[in-house]
């Protein structure tokens, strides 16, 4: 078969995998052929796993789906000249530079608007990156330099014990991108921040400042406050309330002010739970308890293939569920190409989202698709118990 199915989501069936979708099935020519052997479950998916070189790969996709993906996540080789299991991570630095940045200019082509681009990356190459992806993105569409805390444990053996590495990560039109990302899930930590010391019937609140610096105050927001008790309240030096006074005395009057268990603090506002309309702001340093590390990825590896030779350096789930969870949402096209041991697309696939992954190596056959097959009967590692992944889907194997 030379053709490559990109069907365009109308909708999804949670905990299934099912995309219903509409055929808008793009030809190319006799450069990518599927391959039924390869290829698992619903014949009429959108997922793919690309076999091939992925600068050849990637050509072709930007040719045929210009502006098609949502969110991509590059796990390039680093460049720091290690030895790994699959591959000696050691490149001429020039060499290394424009072998990347060539790939993340097809990448571009391929994102949307409101499209961004995910890079990890070590101490070893990352700055010289950095430079590379801002003359290609604008240095404006530069969102910002994610840390992971990749390992808990110290490495002695070094000058420094690395326990970190980056995500780069870049919008293709930051304007829309800004307004698009999706914020975190309130955690447990906030949620508990929330009290109701008063019985107030709206439920759970905290209280918040009542005034805010002066420097475009208008002469209504300088006042004094009567409290509860008689005492008055006046802001302090170098700032006023945040309502005129007719406002902050509506406010009082529906018990929306907080002046202390005992009446004597200086008032707050209340902010209640349930009104709450908006997540967590993304954060640029991310922990090993929220998102996992190499450790945790390893063991999950074991548990699915079964043997201890393995990628030496996976990525969790979690951290890319991060990734997909801020970037992306159900239905869009999420793309990997350099899809390595699959996790890329195993979360993609257990969050409703299309991904195209490209790998080179014969493991996109021996860890890739045996992976796959585990999600798609229903495996219950990595993030599906927090997703209430169930099984379903399926996904097309390609070769370049």
């Amino acid at each position: 078969m030379t053709l490559i199915d990109s069907a365009v989501s109308c909708g999804t069936s949670s905990g299934t995998g099912q995309i219903a979708s509409i055929d808008t099935t793009i030809d190319l020519g006799r450069s990518m052929q599927r391959v039924a052997k390869w290829s698992v479950g619903d014949s009429e998916t959108a997922n793919a796993l690309i076999h091939g070189d992925n600068l050849k790969a990637l050509s072709l996709l930007a040719q045929a789906h210009p502006g098609s993906v949502k969110c991509a996540y590059l796990d390039p080789p680093y460049n720091n000249g290690e030895s790994y299991q699959h591959y000696y991570d050691s490149m001429g630095h020039e060499e290394w530079l424009l072998a990347v940045t060539a790939r993340i200019e097809q990448i571009r082509a391929l994102l949307s608007d409101d499209g961004s681009v995910w890079i990890s990356i070590d101490d070893s190459e990352l700055h010289y990156l950095k430079v590379a992806a801002d003359g290609i993105f604008g240095r404006v569409n530069f969102v910002g330099t994610v840390i992971w805390e990749r390992r808990t444990t110290r490495e002695n053996r070094k000058a420094f014990s690395r326990n970190h590495e980056y995500l780069l990560v870049y919008a293709k039109k930051i304007d829309v991108w800004a307004k698009q990302r999706n914020a975190l899930p309130l955690t447990d930590d906030v949620k508990s921040r929330y009290k109701n010391p008063d019985d107030d019937p709206r439920g759970p609140w905290q209280s918040i400042t009542a005034n805010v610096q002066e420097g475009h105050a208008t002469p209504q927001q300088y006042y004094g406050i009567i409290g509860e008790n008689g005492k008055v309240h006046h802001p302090p030096k170098g700032r006023c309330w945040v309502y005129v006074e007719q406002r902050m005395l509506q406010e009082i009057a529906a018990n929306n002010v907080w002046f202390g268990k005992d009446g004597n603090s200086v008032p707050r506002l209340k902010q209640f739970l349930a009104q709450r309309k908006t997540g967590l702001t993304p954060e640029t340093l991310w922990r090993a308890e929220e998102v996992g590390t190499t450790s945790t990825a390893k063991k999950h590896l074991l548990d699915l293939f079964r043997e201890t030779s393995l990628f030496d350096t996976p990525k969790p789930e979690q951290l890319i569920e991060r990734v997909l969870a801020i970037a992306s949402n159900p239905g869009d096209i999420v793309l990997d190409p350099y899809l390595g041991s699959g996790t890329t697309a195993a979360v993609a696939h257990k969050m409703n989202r299309i991904y195209w992954g490209i790998e080179k190596g014969e493991h996109i056959k021996t860890h890739c698709v045996l992976r796959l097959r585990q999600v798609i009967t229903g495996e219950r590692g990595g993030v599906s118990g927090p997703l209430g992944w169930k099984g379903g889907g399926g996904f097309a194997f390609f070769r370049v």
